[in-house]
């Protein structure tokens, strides 16, 4: 068990016809968070440590470094990815630090010049032997960049792929990232069009916004990945919101993050199960 690469745990899905949960690192409690769920579930799980986080931490080794130390104590398989990389330094950075693998986000850039940059990424990550993927077709929700109702052309997605030789692919099918309720609505036949025309494995953004019966759908459509972050975040926070509220006097951090801790853990756990089509 322990630290794996991301290929592993993501042909092992993509084998099965599993959706695998890739879940957002904010913190070193969220980690923990993530990985006491998938040991709960006894699955695995993939971290991602997203650029804006490296941005909060002031740097990536601080976070990774401490994600990558327990993700090899983990009972389970545990990969470690990079989430949203538009910078190509701080992706080359990740593969240099030992990271499973890296998503490189050239969608802010036209077309032409994201196959340009995604493929130089994907030489680099490749020659160490690292999984890659990116994106096509904008997903929404993300700092007002992308706009809503874009969606993922399947014959152009096989041209991309074939041009970059990443590894997997995050198409837009209809979420959006950030979101707080669960009423986004997929796409499910266009899932499964992309998924006919590619040979790589789909990974779904923005599904704090999808609700369980869509996010199954998908899977059963062809998507592999699944990426969450807000949904948990909210598990987290209101934890924590609910433990002050109802000890106001409490000065000891530890006490309410331990709570939040406990909460996303527990969703985590659920999660986790729900994609891989087994009870916790």
């Amino acid at each position: 068990m322990t630290l794996v690469s991301t290929a592993e745990i993501m042909n092992a899905a993509r084998a099965a016809n599993i959706g695998q949960g890739a879940f957002n690192v904010i913190h070193l409690e969220s980690t923990e968070a993530l990985i006491a769920g998938a040991e709960a579930a006894r699955t695995p799980v993939i971290l991602q440590i997203s650029e804006n986080c490296v941005s909060y931490h002031g740097g990536l080794e601080p976070i990774a470094l401490a994600t990558l130390a327990a993700a090899a104590a983990a009972s389970v398989p545990v990969a470690v990815h990079l989430d949203h990389a538009e910078s190509e330094d701080l992706a080359r950075a990740a593969v240099d630090l030992g990271f499973g693998s890296i998503m490189f986000d050239g969608a802010h850039l036209d077309y032409d010049q994201n196959v340009a940059a995604t493929r130089r990424v994907t030489e680099y990550a490749h020659a160490a032997g690292v999984y890659v993927e990116a994106e096509l077709g904008k997903i929404g929700g993300k700092d007002g960049a992308h706009a809503p109702g874009v969606r993922t052309d399947p014959q152009e997605a096989r041209s991309f792929v074939e041009a970059t030789g990443v590894d997997a692919l995050a198409v837009a099918v209809g979420s959006s990232h950030a979101m707080l309720d669960r009423s986004a609505a997929l796409d499910i036949e266009l899932i499964a069009n992309i998924k006919a025309a590619l040979e790589v494995p789909l990974v779904l953004h923005g599904s704090s916004g999808v609700s369980d019966e869509n996010i199954v759908a998908a899977i059963n459509a062809g998507m592999t990945k699944i990426n969450v972050s807000t949904h948990l975040n909210g598990f987290f926070t209101r934890a924590i919101r609910e433990y002050l509220d109802q000890n106001p006097s409490v000065v000891d951090s530890r006490k309410y993050l331990a709570k939040g801790r406990e909460a996303m853990a527990g969703e985590t756990a659920r999660l986790l199960a729900l994609f891989a089509g087994k009870s916790v």
